[in-house]
């Protein structure tokens, strides 16, 4: 099993995660203590492995640590959160849970 390391690079605006040499990643927009987590994208070649689930679950640990807020624009990371009630403390608008 191959170890997953997720890495932030702040300079893109988003959380990467490689697996034979393909990145799947979590882009955002940040702007006064708000994340906006605007897309998900993972290439086929590394579906079905969780990578999407493990850069959610690492990003919204960034937000709590961080003390930020979260507009989960992507769809993915709003379904995320929806099932997961343990992150509804972290959206900006409580409202926003589909």
């Amino acid at each position: 099993m191959t170890k997953k390391t997720i890495k932030h690079n702040r300079n893109a605006h988003r959380f990467e995660l490689t697996i034979d040499s393909h990145t799947g990643y979590l882009e955002y927009m940040l702007k006064d203590g708000v994340i906006d987590m605007t897309h998900t994208i993972v290439p086929k070649q590394i579906g079905g492995q969780g990578v999407a689930t493990d850069l959610v679950k690492f990003a919204l640990a960034y937000c709590r640590v961080e003390h930020l807020k979260v507009i989960p624009t992507c769809s993915f990371v709003s379904a995320f959160i929806a099932k997961h009630a343990v992150y509804h403390d972290l959206l900006y608008n409580k409202t926003e849970i589909s």
